[in-house]
């Protein structure tokens, strides 16, 4: 019996010392830290130009960095919070307050140079070189152009600076491991023509594609992709869970035309459509239309052409509750 008790303490303290090591391995060795390149941007007013239009469009920047106002439908900006930070991503993860991004240089951006900035947007890695979650989506920036990235940090840098405090994030267990294996080295690719629409329409869909695709351990769940269900809290308590934008006649979007998937972005151009009141514990959503309506319809033709390409996904999605958060997500 001695024996055996013996054997068993050994065993435990085996495991032990191999959990001890593994941790300490990760938070020693991970991320692996890459330097920030020496980069200073020369911004021209048409690269100003296009990256505004990506930062308030597909590459989605300035809802997840500005107070929305949930009181409205589709929470729209509050104007003069643009670039603020302050969004909480928190449910679930651990502490994640989206931040400020205006030119402020004491709780902004003021303080880093271009290439800091260049390597948190593509490479998931802050000023200080320690991993950000994928609720940052740099793994969907880091496939993005090169020019399209100086582009959206031109942009930024003209948003006027505001003085807005945000704490540093951190990751509950695992996932604080986990994310910080998830930085790696950028992989850009070139601007589709806009004659080819399909390639045009996965540059772009990757915004869809965060919110509308289940992941697992970061990485998108190939079986499920945009079959929608991913929840987000809501302000006032409650969630809201993304659509069903895969091809499915059922459950997706397969009875949709071209004409109706642009037509219902661009009705949020609309000033009627941008001031729906909303009360506590009523039906809101996260899903950023008023910024997605500013892209063109070519554009938004092409995510729908993309979308389509995709195998249908039955998904029937309960898309909100007044009350709780789904575990899980």
């Amino acid at each position: 019996m001695k024996k055996i008790f013996k054997i068993f303490i050994y065993v435990f303290a085996g495991i032990i010392v191999l959990a001890v090591g593994g941790y300490v391995y990760m938070m020693t060795q991970y991320p692996k830290v890459i330097p920030p390149p020496d980069l200073k941007i020369t911004p021209t007013a048409e690269m100003i130009e296009r990256g505004k239009y990506l930062a308030y469009g597909f590459a989605a920047c300035m809802d997840c960095h500005s107070t929305r106002d949930f009181s409205k439908f589709t929470g729209p900006i509050a104007p003069g919070s643009e670039g603020k930070g302050g969004e909480d991503f928190s449910e679930g993860v651990g502490l994640v307050i989206a931040k400020n991004i205006t030119p402020d240089k004491e709780t902004g951006l003021g303080n880093w140079t271009d290439g800091e900035i260049f390597r948190a947007i593509t490479m998931g890695l802050d000023k200080d070189g320690e991993a950000l979650g994928p609720m940052m989506p740099y793994p969907f920036y880091r496939n993005f152009n090169e020019q399209d990235i100086y582009a959206i940090i031109a942009f930024i840098k003209t948003l006027k600076p505001i003085k807005n405090e945000t704490p540093k994030h951190s990751f509950n267990f695992p996932l604080n491991l986990i994310f910080r294996t998830l930085p790696s080295e950028p992989d850009f690719k070139k601007l589709p023509d806009k004659n080819n629409k399909l390639e045009l329409g996965s540059y772009y869909a990757g915004s869809c594609m965060i919110c509308h695709s289940p992941m697992e351990k970061g990485e998108f769940i190939k079986e499920k992709l945009f079959s929608g269900g991913v929840a987000f809290p809501l302000p006032k308590g409650g969630y809201v869970k993304s659509s069903n934008i895969s091809p499915d006649k059922e459950t997706g979007i397969g009875n949709w035309t071209k004409e109706e998937f642009i037509k219902k972005f661009k009705s949020y151009q609309l000033p009627e459509n941008q001031n729906i009141p909303v009360k506590d514990g009523e039906f809101n959503t996260v899903m950023p239309w008023i910024g997605f309506s500013t892209c063109t319809e070519e554009d938004l033709g092409a995510v729908y052409d993309f979308i389509m390409t995709h195998e249908p996904v039955k998904n029937k999605v309960e898309k909100f509750s007044a009350t709780g958060f789904p575990q899980g997500n």
